[in-house]
């Protein structure tokens, strides 16, 4: 534990230190990828540092992300058994694509095949989406591998029910909270959302991005709970990085999406998410 905290620690104390201003590197791809390299760490250093500049507006998101994932824990028991009720319904292509694309293996080889295409024709727009999203998976990632330890909440296979946590048990049973599986799926899929303008082009693939995590709710290794909690997190991880690469990049993305919202709506008989775009 004390060492990543360290780590947490050390990578916060980094981002401080990035600069403001844009500095554009040599057309060389070397200098390139060390001016990429560098963006990629200070970016997870400063998503890790965001809390500590939270004023109440945040402070008022994050605590309706935990009353919305709380209202969802309440019913986890029942959307558990409906969602896995509907897997056999489920084509077998999607629930293959599900479990394929959410692995960590699978997500960095697709976020390192968009940087390096980007880094070989010297494209600075898909050089950026790829640091984008190495750096936001990676971060989010860490985050969900010490939440999953720290909470040590049974995944529904287990069969223990939704109540039951064991903090820092190493059996896997006890690694359900949150997705990792949604949250690097998602994180991909809002990241690249950022390219298009089109509502209808994010929604598609968020869909997509959707998918992974949902596919490990009908398997019976999460909860929704863990679902909702791990999208949560995909957003505000991808939104803090993506703000702190405009100072280190002249592509900028379309400028709208910096205004997306999203809500969490629950009340009696009704459960749902709102996006503003």
């Amino acid at each position: 534990m004390k060492k990543i905290l360290f780590v947490l620690a050390f990578l916060a104390f980094s981002s401080s230190f990035s600069q403001d201003s844009i500095v554009v590197p040599s057309e060389k791809r070397w200098d390139m990828f060390k001016y990429d390299f560098v963006n990629m760490f200070k970016g997870v250093g400063y998503s890790y540092a965001r809390p500590f500049h939270w004023q109440g507006k945040q402070w008022a998101q994050f605590g309706g992300v935990v009353a919305g994932t709380g209202a969802v824990y309440l019913i986890d028991d029942d959307t558990s058994r409906f969602i896995r009720l509907q897997k056999e319904g489920v084509p077998e292509v999607i629930r293959s694509y599900g479990t394929f694309y959410g692995s960590p293996e699978n997500n960095y080889l697709v976020t390192s095949g968009v940087y390096l295409t980007g880094l070989i024709a010297k494209n600075e727009k898909l050089r950026r989406t790829g640091v984008l999203l190495i750096s936001s998976a990676t971060s989010a990632g860490f985050l969900q591998q010490v939440l999953k330890s720290a909470v040590g909440r049974a995944r529904p296979i287990a069969n223990l029910g939704k109540d039951t946590f064991d903090p820092f048990n190493s059996s896997r049973n006890f690694h359900s909270f949150p997705s990792g599986h949604a949250l690097l799926a998602f994180t991909n899929a809002y990241a690249i959302g950022k390219q298009f303008k089109s509502p209808w082009a994010k929604a598609g693939i968020y869909t997509l991005g959707a998918i992974p995590g949902l596919s490990r709710i009908w398997d019976g290794q999460h909860w929704l709970s863990d679902f909702v909690f791990a999208i949560a997190i995909s957003v505000a991880t991808v939104e803090s990085i993506d703000k702190y690469l405009d100072r280190k990049y002249n592509e900028k993305y379309n400028a709208q999406d910096k205004r997306t919202s999203w809500n969490l709506n629950f009340g009696p008989g009704t459960l749902g998410v709102t996006v503003n775009f």
